[in-house]
């Protein structure tokens, strides 16, 4: 008799945020850390850059 493999989905590790809620008004949002201010974009290729 063969025990039965059941798959579990995939158990998220780190909090998830979608990209639309981030840039439901905008391309670019930004982003306040340790009193440094950095700036994520969309790009015109639809990628993602995080810029200081």
């Amino acid at each position: 008799m063969h025990a039965q493999l059941h798959h579990q989905p995939a158990v998220r590790r780190f909090p998830t945020i979608d990209s639309t809620r981030l840039f439901a008004v905008g391309r670019e949002i930004r982003i306040i850390h340790e009193g440094e201010e950095y700036r994520l974009r969309i790009t015109s290729n639809n990628k993602l850059i995080l810029t200081k």
